[in-house]
């Protein structure tokens, strides 16, 4: 009885350890469009939904307009309202695949991984491919990601007034512990 016992706990925790779908409803995505000699332009959403699939190699990420907060509750109002008309277009999703994903090569250290995938914002879908740094740390993944945008490649309109205070070219920096 004791080996079949140890037997079924072994079998358990091998396949405990397969994990095929790993989640986060606590991601981090920041961006900036700053321009230099004017006021920064940085938000930071902390709510960004995440799921990588390892067995297809799938990933998905969703984040809510609404949730990206700046500094100047102003700028969070122009954001939403004029910028990226939030209530038209609640989020913004990217889904993709990593096609060099295996699991088994992911170390502490990391290893850097392209992900191709579309992304969509404004109501605008777009190709893309970033890099992304994938870290093993206890039972999690760690995903990072750093990656511009074009606001003209989503259809954002910058007004002429203000456009030499926007940088139409947006860094991105994604930051997922997925377990």
């Amino acid at each position: 009885m004791k080996k079949i016992t140890s037997i079924l706990l072994l079998f358990i925790s091998c396949f405990s350890l397969a994990q095929e779908k790993w989640t986060t409803q606590s991601g981090t995505i920041n961006f900036e469009a700053s321009v230099p000699l004017f006021e920064e332009v940085k938000a930071i959403n902390n709510s960004v939904k995440c799921v990588l699939n390892s067995e297809d190699k799938t990933i998905t990420c969703v984040v809510k307009i609404k949730d990206f907060h700046f500094k100047r509750e102003l700028m969070e109002t122009h954001f939403n309202e004029i910028y990226m008309e939030s209530d038209r277009y609640p989020r913004a999703i990217f889904k993709g695949t990593i096609p060099n994903l295996d699991l088994t090569k992911i170390s502490s250290e990391g290893i850097g991984l392209p992900i191709n995938g579309k992304i969509k914002i404004h109501g605008v879908t777009q190709s893309i491919t970033v890099k992304a740094v994938i870290k093993k740390i206890a039972n999690s993944l760690q995903l990072t990601s750093d990656f511009n945008l074009n606001t003209d490649d989503f259809k954002i309109k910058i007004p002429t007034m203000i456009l030499p205070k926007i940088s139409k070219t947006v860094h991105i920096h994604l930051n997922c512990t997925l377990q």
